[in-house]
């Protein structure tokens, strides 16, 4: 590995969504991830038939029974030698278990204690379930997400899991290791996703005590609302991205779509952006996407065409970056962002439930016959 976190030794108390992408993205940085999986999880697989998982690439599962006194010890001694941990668990879960904050920094005072949770480790709802779409719409994420007269859409998982979620975890381990460089002293990382997406809404909070954001839905600039910044169907059904905010760019549209001849309204004329969106629709529906391809691509308009999970590798600009990398077979984005003397890779493919618990365990400084004895007493697996 030659990624700038290479030296770093991270123990990730497996879990799921943000809490895997997290350690995704600091193992395709080079830090060395020991993944700990629940030894009930642990069923075998094939070394050479990689889980598809794709969160789960980049490092080595070991198979632990935390509810075995054994399991825990097995936890915290890779503690002693680890510069980070994160876990995934409702607040209070780690503690019951031995692993929480203090039990950790009893092994080693400069671990850094990553925690994901949706709610946060205190608050009204910090001890209820909840899911993305939960965090994302307490923070007032999601209810500006939409079209106007209709309900707010779900953007995937993406805004509170990883961006405002596994991310931001990410970025906050990062921020602590460089804390605690200077101050010889680790310290915990809350990151909870309803911050998190709270935080990605900056800009339009600010938009909005500006007087420039209307809580109507899909009546501003970036919502749907302006003729200029949407998506349109094309001839074959298919879909193209136009952003052509700035007037320049604007014109340009204007041009390449064959409406610089007709008497339109003023770009930013808020009143006839419906009857605008009418006209821009009809217009991209008279060409293929491919047509539109030829025609705009390269140009000033701010356009891109809108691809599938399976055309996007297999675009020109997108294999000439190599954003996209194929890993055990499967192909899949690539690490990023990039570095220029230390890239970051994807080290291995993703590993089945404790597939590498003896080497690993031997590699962070056990015995053989220790791992063995681990074993008999059915604390790893």
């Amino acid at each position: 590995m030659s990624g700038p976190l290479t030296g770093t030794k991270i123990v990730e108390i497996a879990g799921i969504g943000p809490g895997p992408f997290a350690a995704m993205m600091l193992a395709d940085m080079g830090a060395e991830v020991i993944r700990v999986d629940r030894s009930q999880a642990v069923i075998g697989g094939d070394p050479e038939r990689p889980p598809l998982d794709l969160l789960n690439r980049g490092r080595r599962s070991v198979g632990v029974d935390l509810k075995n006194p054994d399991g825990v010890a097995t936890v915290l001694r890779l503690v002693e030698t680890a510069d980070a941990i994160i876990e995934g668990f409702r607040p209070g879960v780690a503690e019951r278990l031995g692993i929480g904050p203090d039990d950790c920094r009893a092994h080693n005072p400069r671990i850094v204690y990553g925690r994901m949770t949706g709610w946060g480790q205190e608050g009204p709802y910090a001890h209820t379930a909840g899911h993305d779409i939960n965090y994302i719409a307490l923070a007032g994420a999601l209810d500006p997400i939409g079209r106007a007269g209709q309900p707010p859409v779900p953007p995937l998982n993406l805004v509170g899991d990883f961006g405002g979620g596994g991310m931001l975890l990410a970025f906050g381990v990062v921020c602590a290791l460089l804390e605690a460089q200077r101050s010889g002293e680790g310290q915990v990382v809350d990151a909870a996703m309803v911050d998190g997406a709270a935080l990605l809404m900056t800009m339009f909070h600010g938009l909005s005590a500006m007087g420039f954001w209307s809580e109507e839905r899909g009546t501003n600039l970036l919502d749907t609302g302006a003729h200029f910044y949407d998506v349109y169907e094309t001839a074959d059904a298919k879909f193209v991205s136009i952003g052509s905010i700035e007037p320049q760019f604007y014109a340009e549209l204007l041009k390449l779509s064959g409406l610089d001849g007709e008497e339109l309204p003023y770009q930013m004329d808020r009143s006839q952006w419906p009857a605008l969106k009418e006209r821009v629709a009809a217009v991209f529906r008279t060409k293929t996407r491919a047509e539109w391809c030829e025609i705009m691509e390269g140009s000033d308009v701010c356009f891109a065409p809108v691809l599938s999970l399976s055309e996007a590798p297999q675009h020109p600009h997108n294999q000439h970056r190599q954003t996209f990398t194929e890993v055990g077979g499967v192909v899949q984005p690539a690490p990023a962002p990039r570095f220029s003397r230390t890239p970051g890779a994807v080290a291995r493919p993703s590993a089945h439930a404790g597939q590498h618990t003896d080497e690993a365990l031997v590699d962070w400084g056990f015995t053989a016959d220790e791992v063995a004895k681990l074993r008999q007493a059915g604390a790893v697996k």
